[in-house]
């Protein structure tokens, strides 16, 4: 069985091509954007030939944080041909395959249930508006495909996620990596933290692994639908501090919160009802279990 991973270097996508080549029966083509520029119309050429089963399409242009802000236009216009040239290449020559992606919390419109079906309700978070428009994009161009030429596909919407091997130093990190990356800085040099916001925004965490295992038992199981991947709990940015404080061994009164800078929603909970359907009994890897792995591994290279 031959499957496709596109963003095959990215976080997410690097433990997906692992856990993949562990099956002896599945042949992985994991692709980052030195192997493919996906903006260019025809990148994928060298592939046409090949019948996939199954392609992940993870690949997106896009970092966390304040990125948004200063690259809206860039987000939108490389997003934008990322996708439709990997759509128009499955139309073209892998219709047979099923479409796999990921959609993004941002798209849901700040102050309403996260539910699935309001994923294309509304307006998506100001600032964050032209990543997840083109998230939203992506979705209804799947959903138009499977209309038309009976495309299949699933889209997982998942929270941040983390866990070891997050490449820190090449982007703009994902709030979690930043805070841990702060304090272990601070740490060392004896200096104070500072937090953006008054520290009482609401985030998710999702281990990677959990994220994987829980999208490879569904990704068969469901059909032209959006489907969240979380872990029903949130916390307080105050309280994941302090987490990181007692494990990496530093003062929690050492940080300062500026809440004169740019923190974003107040909180992103997804709902997930249609997940607990599937799967109702499933065990996640505890916040404090995953936050001493990814401290551990930032300590190696920080």
């Amino acid at each position: 069985m031959n499957i496709l991973i596109t963003g095959g270097s990215g976080f997410l996508g690097k433990y997906l091509t692992k856990s993949l080549k562990k099956k002896k029966s599945i042949k992985v083509i994991s692709l980052s954007s030195k192997d493919a520029d996906l903006r260019l119309n025809g990148s994928l050429s060298k592939l046409n030939k090949i019948k996939f089963k199954k392609i992940y399409h993870l690949a997106s242009w896009s970092q966390a944080g304040k990125f948004s802000l200063h690259h809206s236009g860039e987000q939108w216009l490389n997003n934008q041909l990322i996708n439709t040239n990997v759509l128009n290449w499955i139309h073209k020559y892998q219709m047979q395959a099923k479409l796999i992606t990921i959609g993004t919390n941002l798209s849901y419109q700040e102050g309403i249930k996260l539910n699935e079906n309001n994923y294309l309700k509304g307006e998506p978070i100001k600032a964050y508006t032209s990543y997840a428009m083109s998230k939203r994009m992506l979705l209804i161009g799947q959903q138009a495909m499977a209309k038309q030429f009976g495309l299949k596909f699933i889209t997982f919407v998942p929270p941040t996620l983390y866990g070891k091997g997050y490449e820190i130093n090449k982007k703009e990190p994902h709030f979690i990596f930043d805070i841990i990356q702060k304090i272990l800085k601070a740490k060392k040099n004896n200096t104070n933290v500072e937090l953006w916001g008054d520290g009482s925004q609401k985030r998710e965490l999702l281990h990677v692994n959990d994220f994987i295992k829980i999208m490879l038992s569904l990704e068969n199981r469901c059909e032209n639908e959006v489907v969240n991947i979380a872990a029903k709990k949130d916390y307080e940015i105050k309280y994941l501090a302090k987490i990181i404080c007692k494990i990496v061994g530093y003062p929690y009164k050492r940080i300062i919160f500026n809440q004169q800078k740019f923190i974003g929603p107040k909180s992103k909970k997804l709902l997930i009802k249609k997940l607990e359907k599937y799967v109702p009994s499933y065990k996640f890897i505890t916040l404090n279990d995953g936050l001493l792995e990814t401290i551990k591994y930032l300590k190696k290279i920080i």
